[in-house]
């Protein structure tokens, strides 16, 4: 298992300003850092990618899909450019020598329709899918279908949901990505669902309950670890909370209180705390 953190604890939108966080991050001991890529204009491509090899260490991406660009509109205008971000991204990905492109790949994140899904909206999200599959296999990218919680998304809540999203688009580069702040508001267990998505789980994201220091709170971590484990998870394992000092990131993921003394304390003590795990 690889240990990564997100760039969002320290930025909303990573430009050459954030280019240290790659030095901060090798220095604490973390092998990779996942950076988003929504507001890909303003991203040095080239140079984040240089600052990666210089400092070896790896980039893997984050993508979270807003109205505009919704798979499972119903206007085919819109799922159409729902298809070229996801290519975009896809490609930022490829340039950037990473091989994982994840989030909220499958929906509109923080779009809601008052009502359950539907099956005409889970047939579109497919569909948008399938538009992408072949440049996923010509880049080399695996895309990551997160399930996240109740409030954030009606689409995709579940490691089940996700598991079966996966099994219908029925392609090696389309997986499931589990995080643990998610599961602990929408899953009976931590263990079961990391075991019911197995070898389809291309990377998780450890967070504590609260968004707090991993360990202060109840997240069941002896039993995240153990099963994965059993499934024998070799890929990225990535830190991730948000601060109120990010507005718009706090804002989507209501994050009102400061909850940890400082981001670098934070992502320290948590990967020190996950490793006396895997060690």
């Amino acid at each position: 298992m690889k240990f990564g953190a997100h760039s969002l604890m320290w930025t909303p939108v990573f430009t050459e300003e954030n280019l240290h966080l790659f030095d901060k991050l090798k220095e604490m001991g973390f092998s990779g850092i996942e950076i988003l890529l929504n507001d890909l204009e303003r991203m040095p491509i080239d140079k984040i990618r240089q600052k990666a090899d210089k400092t070896n260490m790896q980039v893997m991406c984050a993508v979270a899909l807003d109205e505009a660009h919704n798979p499972i509109s119903p206007d085919p205008k819109v799922r159409e450019k729902a298809v070229e971000f996801l290519k975009s991204r896809i490609s930022a990905a490829r340039d950037l020598n990473a091989h994982l492109a994840t989030g909220v790949t499958y929906a509109s994140w923080g779009t809601f329709s008052g009502k359950q899904r539907t099956e005409d909206e889970w047939q579109r999200s497919i569909e948008t899918l399938h538009q992408v599959t072949d440049y996923l296999e010509e880049t080399g990218v695996t895309l990551g279908l997160e399930a996240i919680n109740r409030y954030e998304t009606y689409f995709i809540n579940t490691a089940e949901d996700a598991k079966k999203m996966v099994e219908e688009v029925n392609n090696p580069k389309v997986k499931v990505h589990l995080d643990t702040y998610h599961m602990n508001i929408e899953e009976k267990s931590f263990y079961e669902p990391i075991k019911l998505v197995g070898e389809d789980l291309c990377h998780i994201h450890l967070c504590e309950n609260d968004r707090g220091i991993p360990g202060s709170g109840h997240v069941d971590w002896k039993g995240i670890f153990k099963a994965l484990d059993e499934i024998e998870y070799e890929k990225w394992a990535v830190v991730e909370t948000f601060v109120p000092a990010l507005e718009d990131i706090a804002r989507q993921t209501a994050v009102w209180r400061k909850l940890a003394p400082s981001v670098d304390e934070l992502a320290e003590k948590a990967l020190a705390y996950f490793k006396e795990f895997t060690e």
